[in-house]
């Protein structure tokens, strides 16, 4: 080994680690797969940071063991060592080298940014109701989600400061007659600045304590799951009704805060069909660890055959919500449903209480 030049080990060791740190990037085996259009440009710039980390720590740790073993004390040696004030070539070069890295860096991820749509500008409308009434009774969970919505004050879809916004059901219109809008600034990811239609599919989404609620605006439809088509331009209009949470789907790459009294964006193209989960990663109260949902991703038939089929599915609860008054029932129809659910029947009744149900 002492008979090899110094510049040809470094050239061989050079070529080893570069070998080696391509090889951890390109199987680092670290993210889950990628399912939004978004998430190649993420894992790419990960996969070259890792690279070029990979690279620094063999370089590193390697010359700590080289100098270890070569430069250890021997036995009887009690001289002292060489004396070195410095090098100065040696320094401008392990000061240049990190600097150009991280320049480097920094401009690559600041063309990811720009093509997910970071600094694409958007303002966006936030309505907040004051509701004036409610349902007295709500029949199924289909209703739960719009009377929370127009209780917190959900985002309206494309809402105009001289009008107010439009509920989202006959139930919602209800709870919610008096509406004030405001123009605030949309945080996150926008459209990318190429492209300039409007969004195939928007989704507004509230976040609360400890739930995700989505309402789709150009039909009316509130779930506690997000739907969407495979191969279209989504826009989720994100906020939260209390603290601050953050909407996460590792599979897209995409994580945005969600904000009380703000208004934040994501823009995103699915790329495969699947179920995939929703995760809040903003630490939000003692049940933060349980909020979560999924996102399913169809293709666009079932997409649009879901659609229909929810629309017509919570327009019979929301009339069912909207004309029951359990005060007019009685105890017999209002315990019916309940009945039915746990298998009681009417002959199991009469034997039970002959005298109460006998003609």
């Amino acid at each position: 080994m002492s008979q090899i030049p110094a510049s040809l080990l470094t050239l061989i060791a050079g070529i080893v680690i570069t070998l080696l740190s391509i090889w951890i990037g390109l199987n680092h085996g670290l993210f889950p797969e990628q399912v939004s259009e978004q998430a190649p440009l993420v894992d790419n710039l990960f996969s070259i940071m890792l690279a070029i980390a990979f690279a620094l720590f063999l370089v590193v740790q390697g010359a700590i063991l080289i100098f270890i073993v070569k430069y250890r004390r021997r036995a009887g040696d009690d001289t002292d060592g060489v004396y070195i004030e410095g090098n100065f070539p040696l320094e401008v070069v392990w000061t240049a080298i990190p600097a150009l890295i991280v320049i480097g860096l920094g401009i690559y991820s600041v063309d990811v940014y720009q093509r997910m749509g970071g600094f694409a500008p958007s303002t966006g409308m936030m309505a907040h109701s004051h509701p004036s009434s409610h349902v007295a009774q709500v029949s199924g969970s289909a209703m739960a989600a719009p009377l929370m919505m127009a209780e917190a004050g959900a985002v309206s879809p494309e809402t105009s400061p001289s009008e107010p916004a439009e509920s989202t059901s006959s139930a919602g219109a209800e709870a919610s007659k008096a509406v004030e809008t405001y123009k605030l600034p949309v945080y996150g990811f926008g459209a990318p600045p190429e492209v300039k239609k409007p969004a195939d599919v928007t989704v507004n989404v509230m976040g609360l304590q400890f739930a995700w609620i989505f309402t789709y605006p150009d039909s009316g439809i509130t779930t506690s799951e997000l739907h969407i088509p495979v191969g279209k331009d989504i826009q989720l209009n994100i906020t939260a009704q209390d603290v601050i949470h953050s909407f996460w789907v590792p599979q897209f790459r995409l994580k945005q805060d969600a904000l009380p009294g703000e208004k934040s964006q994501l823009n995103f193209i699915a790329t495969k069909t699947g179920t995939y989960p929703v995760v809040c990663a903003e630490l939000c109260g003692s049940y933060h660890g349980s909020m979560r949902t999924q996102v399913i991703i169809h293709t666009p038939e079932e997409y649009q055959q879901w659609l229909e089929e929810t629309k017509v599915a919570q327009a019979g609860n929301l009339n069912q919500a909207v004309a029951t008054k359990p005060a007019e029932l009685s105890s017999s129809e209002f315990l019916a449903p309940y009945a039915q659910e746990m298998g009681i029947r009417a002959e199991t009744l009469k034997q039970l209480y002959p005298q109460h149900l006998s003609p």
